[in-house]
Order: structure tokens, then C-alpha cells, then sequence
């Protein structure tokens, strides 16, 4: 039974890696395989991954046929539904759910939505879930960014079943209509109401936040600086309602209603104290995921403790092994998307890690002790995975863990949950108080020295090989050589990260959205060419280019160019100079730019500079200070990367004047060639083609962006000039190598290409 579980799981894995589903007709092979598995036991385990497999495929049949038709994208639809789920404010707009009940035209039955603010600064109304409106709705198919070893958002959203995503259109014409009032409806105001009243009675605090995804699983209350520390210092797991939250709720009500129930004879005789234990387990475990909106984790959790419970009711199964494959199989059942979850794995694995230690010591030993091995295993055994999931482990972690999980999990959440039910402020207070003390250990923690092990991501093979030397190095006492399980772990820590090799460069132009962020990575030298856009509350240089940095291994930068003042571009600088040093910083910015303060040797750029790098020539082409640019855009720094016989032009957001300007300067030849202003008209102009001649060209462009980048002419121009065009909005992240061989492309989505990926738009 373990092995089948672990192979449905494993089919299910496999399944979750295709770049596209296998043919509906194939699902009709599921009654074949429990067949075959009946009919010889040695067919169990093949069968089962085949069951998993087709299992997974048939639930994604049913979720792709859930989308928006392409044919309705970009068009204005009114529609009248209702606001599920909790909505989420930020400074530039309110997030929330929303599933239509009738419109125009046949839409998914749940969509994301945003409503902004009004361009005269009005917010949006205080919407409250259950609440029916008519809305005037522009649509778009699921999508997401796309970069190296980074968030894949459209996963993300099929595992929630959102089908489209969008934003409220003339909100003046939005209308209340009514309100629904089901069960799940009063539930999420109950939970709305908890969190309201935790921020009347807190403020704008850090604790008000913690307080409310403790006990109502709103986890965007919380700010983004706190996150940061707690996952500096290993802790992110305590500060939501995760599967321990759940898994101690559950476990306290179970044993509590187990010693009551042995101390009632008829109650006893009519069933026995473990199952009712068991049952309560369950209700419990249902309850408290139920307070969290039934969110996706913790419905893994309760899946998890559903499958245990009902094991010690059936008094069948002894093996914890044998119980944690049924579970991890029960899952992945119900959850497919689940395995593509880092908290999915690291959760059973913790747990996993848990009974392997928990074998094999015969002698008793003090509670403290046995506390330490499982603190160490923990930490020791979930590293490989760590490292390979987010290029970082806290080695402060079981340090904070130490006073973060009994105080988390014993005495604040309780505190959440009694002040959830009962409208006592001074529990919140008690509460804020040991959340604030707790804040202030934890930057303790962070404070101290190498409190955060960062480093590229190492690959697979090697991250394997690690864990099996976390499981040699785990094994009890009295096994031999348990020490050269380190060995095994050497590879994950000690391989230097891939790089280009002298005289070669790689040119990765990230998917943001609509505005810039290039990283040219040489041997030993790393520039980062623009940061990307902000994002009213965050920014793309904290959510996508400096998690990127960390996994590719770049944990210094040489040279930050910035190439104008201009949000699309900048927006994430201050993130990226927060995160790592920048020994140099050259850009086109006015006098007296806040930005400049954070730089060490700013300087601006001109052409003429240049410098090498590992046999790489770097030359700034743009601007003159002969003939000064008389547009913002027109600032631009210009740079050209040479590596071998081949060379790429990186060029901002120039438009025709400073286009024509460079290619009168007859220096612009390059094989590849960044699209000037994300393909704007006003760009790319015959002359520029003419003078630079490129193979490639690569565009950075959002998605079905509100200005139409880039533009049919230009992309027509380039077809004309035989440039294949590469667009991150297509492609995702693009990177370009140069070297003696000459250019070639290579794109995130087709090197990571998955069935629910948007499909591409048109060339």
C-alpha cells in the first residue's frame, strides 16, 4: 500500500512536468488500471502511477475548460456576480474574487480581480464578500511572469480555479445589487469582521497583521517587511495558519474530547475514546481550516490529518510511514497543483523527517534532548530542499524556532483565536505585546552574523544526492562512517554556479511586465541594465530581479546602469541597492536624484566610456554630451556588449531622434538587438535597423499592455529586416549568449514550458 501511494503521487508528479496534456480520450484507461491492479498484486504499483498520472490529467482537463475564451480578452463585459473571499487593499488598489452569476457572455466561474483608484484619487468602495454588484469588467487569459527559477503565477492560479483575471472598467457604473448569504459567504464576513476589529483595536501595527492571519489566514495583512525577517530567520511557516497550526488545534481537541470521553462509561461503550478522539480530530481540523477561507494550505493540512485520523479509527494501519504515503497519496488526489508547492514538500518532509529520527533509539531520553534531535534533523534535513526551492537557508532558523514555535503555536495563536471568538481587547493586547517581544528576538536573530545562507541554486542531481546524505547522516547510533554522509551534501554547497566562459557573455532580458530589467553576466563580472517597474506596494526589483540574482548565483554587482528617469525602468532600484552592493552605478539621471545617495561612484553616462570585462567589451554609445537629448526617452544610456564575433545593443527607451543620431556614429552593429521603448511606433526606425543589421531582436513588453507594445508596424519592420523577434510577453525572461559561435536565444517558457501556460500571443 505505501509503495502504490507513493507511485499515485509520483504519476501525479509526472504529470504536472508536461508541456501539454494528454488526450481526453486517454482518461477513459483509469477504470483499466484499478482493473489490472485488482486482478494481479504485481500490477499494483505500475497501475497506480499510470491512475495518478491520468488522475491528474482529467482534473486539468477540467480546469483548462474553465477559462476565458481568447476571443473575449481586451473586451468590456458587464457582469453582474459576487465578491468571494476576503478583498485585499493596498495603496493603488482592492483585490478580490469575484464569480459572475450572469453576463454577456459565457465566462470562468471564478476571476481575480483589481479596482483601482480613480484618476482623481478616490478609492474603491469597501467591498464585503457575499456582496452582489454589477460590474463593467475587462478581462485577460491567466498570466504571469515568467523568469528564471521564479514564481510561476499562472500555477497559481489554476490550483485555485481562477479561469481570468482583470480590472473593473468606469467604476462611476458599478452598482450593489444585492447580497447571496451562503454558508461560505458568512463565514468569510465573520472572518472579515475579525480582521477589521483587530486593526480598530491594534492600528496600523505590525501585530494587527500577524495577529489576523493567525486567526483568520489572512496573510496579506501582514507587510512585506515582515516577511523579509521571518524569512531571514526560518520562522515563515509559524505566521499564517499553517498545517502545525492546524495539526496542534486538531490534536488538543481530539485529546481533550478522548480523556472526557474515557471517564463516561456509556459513552465509551458506545465507542471507544480513540475513535472519538479521531472524529474530533477531523471536525477540528475542518473548523480551523474553514476559519482560514478554506485556503489552500491548510486544506493540505487538513487533508493530511483527515487521512491520520481516519487511520487510528480504522486501528488498521500502525506504520507512520505507511500512514504518511496514504496521506501524501490523498493530497495529491485532491489537490494535483499541490505538488508543484514548496510548503507541500517541505511539510511532508518535516513530518517524514520526524519519524526517521524517531526510529531506531531504544534508550529513554529527557524531553529536551529528544526536542534538539528533532530541531536538528529538521534543520539539517530540509537544507537540500531549501537551497534548491529558494537559494537560502536560515542558519539562524533553529535558534529562532527554539522561542518562535512553542510561543507561536502554544500561547499567541490561542490568544488569536479566543480574541477572534471574543470580543475582549485586552487578549489582543496580551497578544500584541508577545508578538512585538517576538519581533524584536527575531531581528536579534537576523542581526547576527552569517544569520542567512544564500547561494545559487544547485541542481537537481545534486540536491538529491544531498538528501541522501542527510538520511546517512540521520541514521542512529552504532551505524558506521555516518559522518561521510557530509560528503554527499559537498556537491549542493560547493559547485560554483553556471557562468559563461571567458570571452562569452549572457544577456537575460527578465520578464517585469511592462518596463526593463537586463542582467550581462561575464566570467567573473555581473551588470544589471535597468531594474524593472514598481507595483504600488512592492516593485519588480524585490519580486523578481533580486530573487533571480540570488538563484543564478550573482551576489554582486559590478555596474548598475540606469538608464532614465523613468518608473518603468527604475522602479525596483532602491530593492536591488537594499539587497546587494553595486561597486558602480552609471546613469542618466537629473542632478540630485534620491537614488544617487544610495550609490557608491554614480557617473553619468556618455559615450566614449567603455571597459572589459573576461574578454567582454562594454561601450556606452548614448548619450553625447556634444548633442544633449531634448526627450526624457532620449537620455537613454546606450550600451553595447561585444563578446567574440558577435554583440548586442541594449537600448532603453531611445526613439527615432537618438536612433538616428546612433546610426549615423556607424558603430551600432550587432547581431542582437533590445528593442528601442518596448517596440513603440515611435521607435525602431528604418535607420537604426539599417545601421545595427540584427539576427535577433528581443522586446520587453507586458502583457496585452494598455499601449500596445509592441506595435504592429514594428513588428512588421523587424519581420522585413529578417530579425526573429523575441517578446518576454510571449517567451517570458529571454536570454542571449554571445560568444565566437555567434548569438543564440533562448527563452523561460519554452525551457520551462508546463500545459497551463498562457498560449502565446500572435507574432
Amino acid at each position: 500500500m505505501t509503495a502504490a501511494a507513493l507511485a499515485f503521487t509520483a504519476g501525479v508528479l509526472l504529470l504536472q512536468q508536461q508541456a501539454a496534456l494528454p488526450a481526453a480520450l486517454w482518461l477513459a484507461a483509469l477504470p483499466a488500471c484499478a482493473a489490472l491492479a485488482m486482478w494481479r498484486h504485481a500490477f499494483v504499483v505500475p497501475m497506480a502511477f499510470a491512475a495518478g498520472f491520468l488522475w491528474a490529467a482529467g482534473m486539468a482537463h477540467l480546469h483548462l475548460a474553465d477559462r476565458l475564451a481568447p476571443e473575449l480578452e481586451g473586451k468590456d463585459l458587464e457582469v453582474a456576480g459576487v465578491v468571494s473571499g476576503l478583498p485585499a487593499a493596498s495603496e493603488r488598489s482592492l483585490r478580490f474574487e469575484f464569480e459572475p452569476e450572469s453576463s454577456s457572455a459565457p465566462l470562468p466561474n471564478k476571476l481575480r480581480l483589481s479596482w483601482y483608484r480613480s484618476p482623481t484619487g478616490d478609492a474603491p468602495p469597501d467591498l464585503q464578500p457575499g456582496e452582489r454588484w454589477l460590474l463593467k469588467l475587462r478581462l485577460k487569459h491567466p498570466h504571469g511572469p515568467l523568469n528564471p527559477h521564479g514564481f510561476d503565477y499562472e500555477a497559481w492560479l489554476i490550483e485555485r480555479g481562477i479561469g481570468a483575471t482583470g480590472y473593473v472598467r468606469d467604476a462611476g457604473s458599478a452598482r450593489r445589487i444585492g447580497e447571496r448569504n451562503s454558508i461560505a459567504d458568512r463565514v468569510a464576513q465573520a472572518r472579515a469582521a475579525v480582521r477589521e476589529r483587530f486593526k480598530a483595536v491594534l492600528g496600523e501595527t505590525p501585530a494587527a497583521g500577524i495577529l489576523a492571519a493567525l486567526a483568520v489566514g489572512e496573510q496579506r495583512a501582514i507587510a512585506n517587511e515582515e516577511w523579509r525577517l521571518f524569512s531571514r530567520t526560518g520562522v515563515t511557516h509559524l505566521m499564517s495558519i499553517s498545517g502545525l497550526h492546524v495539526t496542534l488545534v486538531s490534536g488538543l481537541f481530539a485529546g481533550f474530547v478522548s480523556a472526557l470521553w474515557r471517564r463516561v462509561p456509556r459513552l465509551a461503550l458506545v465507542l471507544p475514546a480513540r475513535k472519538a478522539g479521531a472524529a474530533t480530530a477531523i471536525a477540528a481540523a475542518f473548523a480551523y481550516t474553514l476559519l482560514a477561507g478554506f485556503a489552500v494550505p491548510a486544506q493540505r493540512t487538513f487533508y493530511m490529518v483527515s487521512v491520520v485520523a481516519l487511520a487510528l479509527w480504522s486501528g488498521r494501519i500502525a506504520s507512520p510511514a505507511r500512514t504518511l504515503a496514504l496521506a501524501l497519496a490523498a493530497v495529491s488526489a485532491l489537490d494535483p497543483w499541490a505538488v508543484l508547492q514548496p510548503g507541500f514538500w517541505l511539510s511532508f518532509g518535516a513530518v517524514a523527517l520526524i519519524f526517521y529520527v524517531g526510529t531506531g533509539w531504544t534508550q529513554p531520553e529527557p524531553r529536551w534532548r529528544q526536542w534538539l534531535r528533532v530541531q536538528w534533523a529538521i534543520t539539517l534535513g530540509l537544507a537540500p530542499a531549501a537551497l534548491f526551492l529558494f537559494a537560502q537557508v536560515s542558519v539562524a532558523g533553529p535558534l529562532a524556532n527554539a522561542l518562535a514555535i512553542p510561543l507561536v503555536s502554544v500561547v499567541i495563536t490561542p490568544l488569536a483565536l479566543a480574541a477572534a471568538l471574543v470580543p475582549a481587547d485586552a487578549l489582543l493586547h496580551v497578544a500584541q505585546w508577545l508578538v512585538l517581544g517576538l519581533l524584536a528576538y527575531l531581528e536579534w536573530c537576523a542581526s547576527l552574523p552569517a544569520a542567512l545562507w544564500q547561494q545559487h541554486v544547485p541542481p537537481l542531481w545534486a540536491t538529491l544526492l544531498a538528501l541522501a546524505g542527510v538520511v546517512w547522516i540521520l541514521l542512529p547510533r552504532g551505524f558506521p562512517w555516518r559522518a561521510c554522509g557530509a560528503a554527499l551534501m559537498l556537491p549542493a554547497v560547493a559547485l560554483p554556479a553556471p557562468a559563461p566562459a571567458p570571452g562569452e557573455a549572457w544577456v537575460t532580458t527578465f520578464d517585469v511586465g511592462q518596463g526593463l530589467a537586463v542582467l550581462v553576466r561575464t566570467a567573473r563580472h555581473a551588470l544589471l541594465y535597468d531594474t524593472g517597474p514598481a507595483y504600488g506596494d512592492t516593485d519588480s526589483g524585490e519580486r523578481i530581479v533580486a530573487p533571480a540574482l540570488r538563484a543564478l548565483g550573482v551576489v554582486r554587482l559590478d555596474a548598475l546602469v540606469l538608464t532614465h528617469d523613468d518608473g518603468d525602468h527604475i522602479g525596483g532600484a532602491l530593492s536591488i541597492l537594499e539587497y546587494l552592493e553595486a561597486d558602480a552605478l552609471l546613469h542618466s539621471l537629473p542632478e540630485h536624484h534620491p537614488l544617487l545617495v544610495l550609490a557608491s561612484a554614480p557617473r553619468r553616462c556618455l559615450r566614449g566610456v567603455s571597459w572589459a570585462w573576461d574578454g567582454v567589451r562594454f561601450e556606452l554609445l548614448h548619450p553625447s554630451a556634444e548633442r544633449p537629448a531634448r526627450r526624457r526617452n532620449d537620455e537613454s544610456c546606450v550600451l553595447r556588449v561585444s563578446a567574440g564575433d558577435s554583440a548586442m545593443l541594449l537600448t532603453g527607451d531611445i526613439e527615432r531622434a537618438a536612433e538616428l543620431a546612433i546610426a549615423l556614429e556607424g558603430e551600432a552593429r550587432a547581431e542582437a538587438l533590445l528593442v528601442p521603448h518596448h517596440g513603440s511606433r515611435s521607435s525602431s526606425s528604418a535607420p537604426l535597423l539599417a545601421a545595427v543589421q540584427p539576427r535577433l531582436a528581443v522586446a520587453s513588453a507586458g502583457y496585452r499592455n494598455r499601449f500596445g507594445h509592441p506595435a504592429a508596424a514594428v513588428l512588421e519592420r523587424y519581420k522585413d529586416a529578417g530579425a526573429a523577434l523575441w517578446r518576454t510577453d510571449r517567451d517570458g525572461a529571454v536570454t542571449v549568449r554571445l560568444g565566437p559561435g555567434g548569438a543564440a536565444a533562448l527563452a523561460e517558457r519554452a525551457r520551462r514550458a508546463r500545459y497551463w501556460h498562457v498560449p502565446a500571443p500572435p507574432a
